[in-house]
This record gives structure tokens, C-alpha cells and sequence, in this order.
């Protein structure tokens, strides 16, 4: 299986790891990965609220790129993957919106290939084909599954898994060996990019994440997004200050954790790239 990839601007940065662990991971599943051609930003959570057109065609440029290749997208960044994928449902629901756009920035999208997140992707292939990989079962690891906002929503645009109760990464994690705890707010916002401007929006959002999810049992968090991961690993320490709480929550990316499971090295996922350490969690596993 060969796709277009969008790795966008947190894969080639600040979420590095993100990137390293779903390229070692796909080669491990037999996907193979082609990075569209001078890509540029998606727009992320910004441009839709200030320009219409320009957070349309941002998108569609990368788009006719991919279906130059003749080749489906895959966007492992769920904010990328939903700018991508609403775009991509104005050009076939909307042609004239589509004639519009071309018009403005010789942009020429026919609509003829697909947009899929990297989860999806994966689950695709199925259970058992993910069990067949696994080396390691990570039989320790208690996981609370952490979807967010923009996997989801609006599920008219995502098309994917229950908005509400989503299964798709429980079932994945418990597929590699390990417990995906029951709680309730797997959906819920950690007030993404608004880390920058509302930062003690932030801060009250994702301490009840982080809050609710040790009060499950988990032991670490499991993340799909670039925005939920930073969010909850960079500032988890300051919250932990602030209100007096211990989580001591490693936060990795699902491919990190198939990674483990596969038994790829680690220098290969980026492990020690993230604030708060896994180390301990991983040691009392048995995964390290």
C-alpha cells in the first residue's frame, strides 16, 4: 500500500518524533510512504477563522500535488489531516467553490483522490495483521487513549469512528498487549493552539485530561495529534505546580507504543524527546 504523506510543519519540528516512529512503523506494516513534493503548511487552526479562500486553497495546493502522484493522502497531524480532509470535501461537494479557488490561485484539484489520518490507516489493515508485528507485548502498560477534537469532528467532514465513544485507538493499543483504561474524556479539548495566547485556558483543560485519566488507572496516555501531545507533556509539569498534583504521565504518540511492540529500536521513535520520561514506566513494563 503506497500513499501520498503530508508529514506538515509539527512533523518536521517540534513533534520530530512523531514523524520518526510512523515512517519506521509503516515500513514495519509494509505501507509505504512518498512525501508530497514541496509542500506548504495546511493553514492548521488559524486560517479557517481569518481568510475563507486561503484556508481552502492552502490545503487543495498539497492535494493537487498528491493527485499529481496519483496517490492517496495520508496526514498523521490530526489538525493537518482535518484542514486536508474539509477541503477536500468543499472540492467535491462544492465544484463552484472549487472553480472559484482555481481562479484565484491557479490551483487545479479534480477531487479524484482520498484524505485518511495515519490512525486510519492503520486500522484499515486490521487487528490481526497489527498482531502478527508485535514482538513485545506491552502487557504492563495501562493506556488511557487520547483522540481530541480534530480526528473527529465534525464527523460530517472525518468520517471516522463515533465522535462521541471512538474504539479505533483502544482497539489498536489492546491489539499491541496493552489495557485501554475506560474513561470519559477521550474526546475532550486540551485547548490546543491556544497553548500560546490562553495559556491558563490550557493549563485548567488539560489538568482535568491528566486528572481524569490517572483517577482511570492509567499510566500513560496514548495521543494522535501533535497539539494534544505538546499540550500534554510539555505543560504537564507546570500544571502538576499549579495545582498540586502529581500525574507523572508519560505521553507518547500510538505509533511510539507499536513501535515498542514491534521491537524496532528505539533511537528510531524518538523516545527521549519528550518532557515528561518514560523510562520508569517502561522499565516496570518490561518493554525496555
Amino acid at each position: 500500500m503506497k500513499y501520498a504523506y503530508f508529514p506538515g510543519c509539527s512533523l518536521h519540528s517540534t513533534a520530530k518524533e512523531f514523524d520518526m516512529s510512523a515512517r519506521a512503523v509503516c515500513r514495519e506494516l509494509g505501507i509505504e510512504l512518498e512525501e508530497i513534493p514541496d509542500w506548504n503548511c495546511c493553514g492548521a487552526t488559524s486560517a479557517h477563522s481569518l481568510n475563507r479562500d486561503l484556508s481552502i486553497a492552502l490545503p487543495l495546493r498539497n492535494l493537487a500535488k498528491a493527485e499529481e502522484m496519483g496517490l492517496d493522502v495520508i496526514a498523521p497531524c490530526a489538525a493537518c489531516f482535518n484542514r486536508m480532509k474539509s477541503a477536500d470535501g468543499i472540492a467535491k461537494d462544492h465544484p463552484e467553490m472549487l472553480t472559484e479557488i482555481a481562479e484565484k490561485s491557479g490551483i487545479n484539484y479534480r477531487g479524484t483522490i482520498n484524505v485518511i489520518s495515519l490512525l486510519e490507516a492503520i486500522t484499515l489493515l486490521g487487528e490481526e495483521a497489527i498482531k502478527s508485528h508485535v514482538k513485545r507485548e506491552l502487557s504492563e502498560l495501562k493506556v488511557a487513549c487520547y483522540y481530541g477534537c480534530l480526528l473527529l469532528r465534525p464527523p460530517d467532514i472525518t468520517r471516522f469512528d463515533d465522535p462521541e465513544n471512538p474504539k479505533s485507538l483502544d482497539n489498536l493499543v489492546t491489539a499491541l498487549g496493552a489495557e485501554a483504561v475506560n474513561w470519559p474524556y477521550k474526546t475532550e479539548c486540551c485547548g490546543a493552539s491556544l497553548s500560546l495566547s490562553k495559556v491558563e485556558v490550557v493549563e485548567k483543560l488539560t489538568h482535568d485530561i491528566l486528572s481524569m485519566a490517572k483517577r482511570a488507572g492509567a499510566n500513560c496516555v496514548a495521543a494522535a495529534c501533535p497539539l494534544c501531545q505538546g499540550n500534554l507533556d510539555l505543560r504537564q509539569a507546570q500544571i502538576e505546580t499549579a495545582y498540586g498534583e502529581r500525574f507523572g504521565l508519560p505521553v507518547f504518540y500510538f505509533t511510539q507504543l507499536m513501535g515498542l511492540a514491534f521491537g524496532l529500536p528505539e533511537s528510531e521513535l524518538g523516545l527521549k524527546r519528550h518532557m515528561v520520561s518514560a523510562d520508569r514506566v517502561l522499565a516496570a513494563s518490561g518493554s525496555r
